[in-house]
C-alpha cells in the first residue's frame, strides 16, 4: 500500500491544512491501495498563491523556450525511471489491463512530454511582422497560473496533455487529480523534484468536486483545462464564462465507426474491437457505435460477437487481461442500468451482457454485444463508459454519414474500408475532432478535442500549446524595429 501525508503545493512536500483523507480501493478485489491527503480549499489558496508569485515574480516566465525544453527533457527522464511502478499503480487504482497501462497510459505520456519539449525549442515564442508604418512584435507571454482538473480514466495521460504544454509555454500548474486516481501523481510528483522543476512552478491537490470548483473559480486562476464528463462541463464553461476566463474542456463522446461495404473484416475488426473497449470501455473516444452495412450486417455482427467473446477477462495486473474491472461499484452499475435499458428498448445482446463467471470480486461486467440497434436509443445516444458496443445498420455512405453525425457529441470517429480514397471522403464528412481511416491512433503533433457537446479548444499539437499562451502585440514605429 502506498501512504503520503503531505501535498505538493508549489513543488515543496507540505503538511495538509485538514486531517482528511482519501483511501484508494482495488476495483480488482476491494484491497487498500493507497491513502493520500484530501485538499480542502486553504490547500488551494496555498498552491494558487505559490503559483501566482512564481508568475508575477519569478523567473520562470520569462526563461527561454530552450530552457524550458531542458526541463520536460529532465522530467521525461525521471519518469521514464518510474515507468513500470506508474503502470502497475494506475492499474491497481482503476483497473486499466496492465499492457493498456503501458502503452496508452504511461508510454503515450512520455510522447506527449518528448513532443512539447520539441516544440518548445522550435516554437516562435517572438516574431515580426509588417505594419502599415513601422512594424509589429507579436509575443507570446504565458497566460499565467492554469487550473488543471483530470478524470480517473487516464490519469496521467490527461495530466500530461494540459502539464507539458503549460510548462512548455512558461505556466504554473495547479493540478487537481480524481480522487478516485490520486496514486500515479504523487510518482509524478516524484519526477517533478527529481528533474529540479522550478519551486511554485507545479502543485498537486488531489479532492472532489467541490474543491475542483473552488480552484476553477478563485481569483488567481487565469486559465482551467477540464478533462471530464459533459454535464461537469457544462458547469465550468458557466463558471469561467462568468469570469471571461480561458477553458478548454475535454469531454464526452459517443463516437461511431463506420465499415464500409467493402471492408475486410479480418483485417478491421480486431482493431476496432480495441478501439471500442479499451481501458474497459472506459475512454471518451471509445467508437461505441458500429455502423455496419445492410448488406453485410450479420456477417459483420458475427465477426464483432466473436472478437467479444474471445476478450480476456480478469486480474488486470495479469498481461494476458484484455478487459478489467470498471473503475467503481457506481460504475458497474451505471453500465449495467445500459445494458438493461438496451433489452427493453428493443436491442438484442448476442454476446454478453451480465458478469462474467468465475470472478467472485471485482467491478467487472462482460464485453456486450447489441445488435439491431436504431440510432435513437439510449445505448446509441448515451455514453456508458463501459464495454459495450452497439451495431446499428445503414444503407450507403450518404447514411452512414448521416448516422455518424446524428449525435450530441463530436470526438472521434473512424471508417474501415478496402478504398482508402473513399475512407478518406467519408472521414472528412465527419463532423467530430479526430478521425482515423482504416486504424486508431492519436497523433501527438495534432490537435486533439471535439466539438458540440465534446468539449472547447484543442489539447495536442501547437494548437496545444497556444491555449497556454497570450498574444501579445506591440507597435513599432520606423527606427524601432531595429532595437
Amino acid at each position: 500500500m502506498s501512504s503520503y501525508d503531505f501535498l505538493l503545493l508549489g513543488g515543496r512536500h507540505e503538511k495538509p491544512s485538514s486531517p482528511a483523507t482519501i483511501e484508494v480501493r482495488s476495483p480488482f478485489d476491494g484491497s487498500l491501495v493507497g491513502r493520500v491527503p484530501e485538499a480542502r480549499h486553504t490547500d488551494v489558496d496555498r498552491a494558487v498563491s505559490l503559483a501566482r508569485q512564481a508568475i508575477d515574480e519569478g523567473p520562470w516566465p520569462h526563461t527561454s523556450g530552450a530552457e524550458r525544453a531542458d526541463a520536460l527533457d529532465r522530467l521525461l527522464v525521471s519518469l521514464q525511471k518510474r515507468s513500470g511502478a506508474m503502470a502497475e499503480t494506475i492499474t491497481r487504482e482503476m483497473g486499466s489491463p496492465i499492457s493498456f497501462s503501458h502503452a496508452g497510459q504511461v508510454f503515450a505520456s512520455h510522447m506527449i512530454l518528448d513532443y512539447y519539449a520539441k516544440l518548445a525549442r522550435s516554437f516562435a515564442f517572438e516574431e515580426r511582422r509588417e505594419a502599415m508604418i513601422g512594424s509589429a512584435l507579436v509575443r507570446h507571454p504565458p497566460v499565467g497560473v492554469a487550473a488543471a482538473i483530470v478524470p480517473w480514466n487516464v490519469p496521467l495521460f490527461t495530466i500530461m496533455l494540459k502539464l507539458a504544454p503549460a510548462l512548455a509555454a512558461g505556466c504554473a500548474v495547479v493540478v487537481k487529480p480524481a480522487p478516485e486516481t490520486p496514486l500515479d501523481a504523487y510518482l509524478l510528483a516524484e519526477a517533478l523534484d527529481e528533474a529540479e522543476i522550478p519551486k511554485g512552478i507545479v502543485s498537486i491537490l488531489p479532492a472532489g468536486r467541490e474543491v475542483g470548483e473552488y480552484l476553477v473559480t478563485h481569483p488567481g486562476v487565469d486559465k482551467v483545462a477540464f478533462t471530464g464528463s459533459t454535464a461537469a462541463g457544462r458547469r465550468i464553461a458557466v463558471l469561467c464564462g462568468e469570469r471571461l476566463r480561458r477553458v478548454t474542456l475535454e469531454l464526452g463522446g459517443k463516437s461511431a465507426a463506420i465499415l464500409c461495404d467493402d471492408v475486410d473484416l479480418a483485417t478491421a475488426i480486431p482493431s476496432l474491437v480495441g478501439a471500442g473497449v479499451l481501458n474497459n470501455g472506459q475512454a471518451c473516444v471509445a467508437q461505441t457505435r458500429i455502423l455496419a452495412p445492410r448488406s453485410r450486417y450479420a456477417e459483420c455482427v458475427d465477426a464483432l460477437a466473436a472478437a467479444m467473446r474471445a476478450l480476456p477477462v480478469g486480474d488486470p495486473l495479469d498481461p494476458a487481461t484484455a478487459i478489467g474491472p470498471l473503475v467503481a461499484e457506481r460504475q458497474r452499475d451505471r453500465v449495467e442500468g445500459y445494458i438493461a435499458k438496451g433489452r427493453a428498448e428493443g436491442a438484442r445482446v448476442v454476446t454478453g451482457g451480465g458478469r462474467p463467471a468465475g470472478l467472485t470480486t471485482g467491478w467487472f461486467v462482460e464485453p456486450t454485444l447489441f445488435a439491431d440497434v436504431d440510432n435513437t436509443m439510449t445505448i446509441a445516444r448515451d455514453e456508458i463508459f463501459g464495454p459495450v458496443l452497439a451495431v446499428i445498420p445503414y444503407q450507403g455512405d450518404d447514411e452512414a454519414v448521416r448516422l455518424a453525425n446524428d449525435s450530441e457529441y463530436g470526438l472521434s470517429g473512424s471508417v474501415w474500408t478496402s478504398d482508402p480514397a473513399r475512407g478518406l471522403a467519408l472521414a472528412k464528412r465527419m463532423r467530430s475532432g479526430t478521425s482515423n481511416v482504416n486504424h486508431f491512433m492519436m497523433a501527438m503533433s495534432s490537435p486533439f478535442g471535439g466539438c458540440k457537446a465534446s468539449g472547447l479548444g484543442r489539447e495536442l499539437g501547437p494548437e496545444g500549446l497556444r491555449a497556454y499562451l497570450e498574444p501579445q502585440t506591440i507597435c513599432l514605429a520606423p527606427g524601432v524595429e531595429t532595437v
